[in-house]
């Protein structure tokens, strides 16, 4: 761990920018053997890294949480979940904008990440044979800018702080051009995946600072899952992104192996608020394709948040925790006695604020484990077909093709 924490040290101050990894043949710290075992899975899922991140890994743990996050497993080949397992499809009103609920719209602006998380919900956005995230971004604002109802937009992907900061500038400036866009987020793990994009790139930082004004804020919504993710670095990327007028939020899911820990969820709680960064949400692990090394029950992820929320203060105890599922986002209010006690905090058919009671059998990962959950929702039909059902493709993503040259 020693030499971890140099390397870390070093990153800051000699190397700008780490080098990224897509081979996983490349991380030497992975006995031969066991890369072998793993290519199979990268050939199915997409692997990327960076030296950075790798150097929070501690190599002699075997269980070490930070490898879990970016490392692949075995059970990853596994049959469990779907490729999309919130049926994202159905959102889809124009390529490359889904609008879900009535005031908020998300534009998908990129497929590529500082590395790519193992339990990652959108991880068919990397197949080869999918194409969700695009260039053009024109539809989406153009429907957005018709739509008066939506008053904040989210900037998702992939990373959206991984692009250009040129390319970013376009984006936030033609949001601002429309009125009733109030709320610009932006999804982002790059502060802690790779914070000297952040507080080393003065063009995204002025980026930011032109875009977010007293009236009007950005929010980083960042995705920080563990407390040794917040590395010095880290802090000086959040710091950078306040300092630039942005808000930053943080929402992580609850993952076995991870942070199912309330010793460990409450030090994140704690060292968030300590950084200046607001504990928004915990989700559910969604139920999708390779992610069952994950799972836990939602009585074990009840369990876990408020234990760990027992241990921080009031500004750490201002998180929810809710599942993300197709119908809309539903948060757990309590799990006592065999019973869930839930409510829609956010509804796709406008059913916000509705209580639910409903047995929760021991084994219940999802809403859909829950008997009577039918009563509760209909499996939405899809808006345009411009957009694929990754759900009816193949399971094995078709490789790229080779251009042959004459």
């Amino acid at each position: 761990m020693i030499n971890n924490i140099k390397n870390r040290k070093r990153w800051g101050t000699i190397i700008t920018q780490p080098k990224y990894i897509t081979d996983i043949d490349k991380i030497t710290q992975i006995p031969e053997e066991e890369r072998k075992k793993l290519k199979k899975i990268t050939d199915k899922f997409v692997f990327r890294v960076n030296e950075y991140y790798l150097n929070l890994i501690n190599w002699d743990d075997p269980n070490d949480p930070i490898k879990k996050l970016v490392i692949p497993n075995e059970r990853e080949l596994s049959d469990y979940g779907r490729w999309d397992a919130s049926d994202e499809d159905t959102n889809y009103v124009v390529p490359g904008c889904q609008h879900k609920y009535e005031t908020t719209a998300l534009l998908i602006v990129s497929e590529v990440c500082g590395a790519y998380c193992r339990y990652c919900f959108r991880k068919r956005l990397f197949r080869n044979d999918v194409k969700e995230a695009l260039t053009d971004v024109e539809p989406g604002l153009q429907y957005i800018s018709k739509t008066p109802q939506i008053n904040n937009v989210l900037l998702t992907g992939g990373d959206p702080l991984i692009l250009a900061a040129r390319r970013l500038d376009m984006i936030l400036g033609r949001l601002r051009e429309i009125d009733h866009v109030k709320i610009i987020r932006i999804g982002s793990k790059l502060p802690v995946f790779n914070p000297m994009r952040i507080y080393g790139d003065e063009q995204l930082l002025d980026v930011i600072r032109k875009y977010s004004t007293p009236e009007k804020r950005i929010y980083i919504m960042a995705h920080v899952n563990h407390p040794r993710e917040i590395t010095e670095e880290a802090v000086k990327a959040f710091q950078a992104l306040h300092d630039a007028g942005a808000i930053v939020v943080n929402q992580t899911p609850v993952l076995k192996g991870i942070n199912d820990d309330p010793e460990v969820l409450g030090e994140l709680l704690d060292k968030l608020s300590w950084a200046g960064v607001t504990p928004y949400y915990f989700f559910v692990n969604r139920p999708v394709r390779g992610n069952e090394d994950f799972v836990l029950t939602l009585e074990e992820v009840y369990n876990i948040v408020e234990q760990a929320k027992a241990k921080t203060s009031g500004l750490g105890k201002r998180v929810r925790l809710s599942m993300s599922h197709t119908s809309g986002k539903i948060e757990i209010l309590a799990i006592e006695n065999g019973k869930a006690y839930l409510k829609y905090h956010q509804s796709r058919d406008g059913n916000y604020g509705k209580f639910m009671v409903l047995d929760c059998p021991k084994d219940a990962a999802w809403f859909d484990d829950l008997p009577g959950n039918e009563a509760y929702w209909e499996k939405p039909e899809k808006k345009i077909d411009e957009v694929v059902s990754v759900n009816e493709m193949s399971d094995m993503p078709q490789k790229r093709r080779q251009t042959v040259r004459a």
